[in-house]
């Protein structure tokens, strides 16, 4: 290992029957300090993200390092071995993910009571429910108070009054509201914002319904934490497209530009504030990238049928 210069490149371990182990990179440790040194072209410099969010829009609970403030994210971070006593079993990965939002739930909690002035109580309440796929794409959110079900001795049936599409859309997102008032967004925008999410990455990036269907599942957990508003909500749709691309998809570097180049466009924002942002949308989303099956194939059944 020595006699090979690793600080550019990847180290790809194998065994002595040239079997593929593992492949990972080395990054020298700088103080956040230091990464804000850096020059751009013109002699400009660049700060580090905590101080650019705070001159543009944040997350709400997310802490960041900055002006030589260090911050350690070690309690979302697990050993790579958690699966080493179940790994021939079939719950392994459930077992895991139990396992993982437990703990989450918890130092959420310890987190809620140290830091209690600094978030809202409605935003709490967010991390402590179990994320469910189906809970925004329900088609019961439209009917509202407008839906009158006949029940039978052998069937049941539902009847849906005509009314004016304004009427529908105001009544679904007070329902919302009414259910879900930690949450800064109404239904209806979230909905639209996954509209342009599913038009972005699949009709002008060319990416699969799989990798749509992750970045749902970041954008829909930011949401229903009650990290989402008004200033901040494209930030957060781009972030997590861009992040869902990286995780899904083998990306090349010219196919990481034109797919910022599209959110740049498309959500009308700044690149540099984008790159910014995806560091505290992966700190929000507790470092949870990789997701299990239960919640990304609701979402990809979904996109499979309306495609």
């Amino acid at each position: 290992m020595r006699q090979h210069d690793t600080r550019n490149g990847r180290i790809v371990l194998i065994s002595s029957r040239r079997s593929f182990c593992s492949i990972f990179s080395v990054l020298p440790y700088r103080d956040c300090t230091q990464v804000g040194d850096m020059k751009l072209d013109g002699g400009r410099q660049c700060h580090s993200a905590g101080v650019c969010l705070k001159e543009i829009v944040g997350l709400e609970g997310v802490e960041l390092g900055a002006d030589g403030k260090t911050v350690s994210y070690t309690q979302f971070l697990f050993p790579t071995n958690a699966l080493g006593t179940r790994r021939n079993t079939i719950d392994s990965t459930s077992s895991f993910s139990q396992f993982r939002n437990a703990s989450h739930r918890s130092l959420s909690l310890a987190r809620a009571n140290s830091t209690q002035g600094s978030i809202d109580a409605g935003s709490d309440l967010g991390d402590f429910v179990e994320y469910d796929p189906n809970l925004l794409d329900d088609p019961q959110w439209p009917c509202g108070k407008h839906k009158r079900v006949l029940i039978f001795p052998s069937y049941m049936t539902t009847v849906i009054d005509y009314v004016k599409p304004s009427d529908l859309k105001k009544d679904m997102n007070e329902t919302f509201k009414e259910k879900f008032p930690h949450i800064k967004l109404t239904l209806s925008k979230i909905r639209s914002l996954k509209r342009e999410m599913r038009k972005l990455a699949q009709e002008e990036c060319g990416f699969e319904e799989p990798t749509v269907a992750m970045a749902f599942v970041y954008f829909e957990k930011l949401a229903l934490k009650g990290k989402l508003n008004k200033q901040n909500r494209k930030l957060c749709a781009g972030a997590c497209v861009l992040l869902a691309a990286k995780i899904g998809s083998d990306l090349r570097k010219h196919e990481v530009k034109h797919l910022i180049d599209k959110l740049e466009e498309k959500f009308r924002l700044n690149r540099r504030e984008l790159i910014a942002f995806e560091f505290p949308v992966l700190v929000a989303l507790e470092f949870a990238l990789h997701l299990p099956e239960h919640e990304v194939m609701p979402h990809y059944r979904r996109l499979v049928q309306n495609s």
